[in-house]
């Protein structure tokens, strides 16, 4: 049986109306018409009357700040209850890592007697786009493979995708290597093109603890995000793939985090990462 367009139009009988590299062509720039869309409401600037703006979890439409205060109420005392179960604080600093094989996002937060972060949730990601490895340029669907962070002026509460924060992509090192992109995303609504998409519920209590972080003492919150858990065993298995020195250095930060609970200071020197 072959396949018809809407209008009972064979696409044999489509290509051989309007030949075979026009339809392409016609494909190519509708896939990049739709690329440019998805980086403009990644952005969260958009300029449309509020009231027909996409409703938030509780179907209520809201302009950002009112949408992030209301998401705020919702959310904040569960989170608070349970944070006390963890002897953690609501406000204090936050950490955040993902991995991408897995799926995961992790929420860190400061412990106040010991100094040092403990993991407070594992967040299922709701969908990323692409595959295992850095992105590289702009339109290539990847999610990026390093270390970035979050400062209030990157939070995006009238995004078009519920609650958002910018990740900060190209960073010095993305720069130094020639890559390129804009408005990387950490944000709801389960849509992906080079972000990651949470669910809106969950996107509530990540976006809350953030954003009270920022409010409260932290002037950034670090992201770091990764192809998989990088432990010894991971990353054996990849020895083979093109990416192998990058995730090599990668590691490096992963295991200084594992190791002393602190996210590292990063700088980046003759093309590469290095930690303190």
């Amino acid at each position: 049986m072959n396949p018809t367009s809407r209008h009972g139009l064979r696409f044999q009988d489509l290509a051989y109306r309007f030949g075979w590299r026009s339809l392409f062509t016609l494909m190519a720039r509708m896939l990049m018409i739709l690329s440019f869309l998805t980086i403009l409401a990644c952005r969260g600037q958009d300029k449309s009357d509020p009231a027909k703006m996409e409703s938030n979890a509780s179907q209520t439409p809201l302009p950002g700040p009112q949408r992030a205060a209301a998401a705020a109420k919702r959310v904040r005392p569960a989170l608070e209850k349970d944070l006390a179960g963890k002897d953690l604080h609501f406000g204090d600093p936050v950490f955040i890592r993902a991995f991408k094989e897995e799926g995961q996002l992790e929420l860190w937060v400061r412990h106040r007697p010991s100094g040092k972060f403990v993991l407070f949730r594992t967040y299922p990601i709701a969908a990323a786009s692409g595959q295992l490895g850095p992105k590289l340029a702009e339109g290539d669907f990847q999610v990026p493979e390093g270390f970035y962070f979050v400062p209030r002026s990157r939070l995006h509460p009238a995004s078009t995708y519920h609650l958002a924060f910018n990740i900060g992509y190209p960073n010095a090192y993305d720069r130094h290597h020639g890559r390129s992109g804009s408005f990387i995303m950490v944000h709801g609504n389960r849509v992906s093109i080079g972000c990651l998409a949470m669910t809106d519920e969950k996107i509530e209590e990540i976006y809350t603890l953030c954003d009270a972080a920022l409010a409260n003492s932290q002037k950034f919150f670090r992201v770091h995000l990764f192809p998989f858990r990088m432990t010894d065993d991971r990353l054996a298995k990849a020895r083979n793939d093109r990416w192998f020195e990058f995730w090599k250095n990668l590691k490096e930060g992963y295991d200084y985090f594992e190791q002393k609970r602190l996210p590292p200071d990063v700088t980046v020197r003759n093309g590469r990462y290095e930690f303190e």
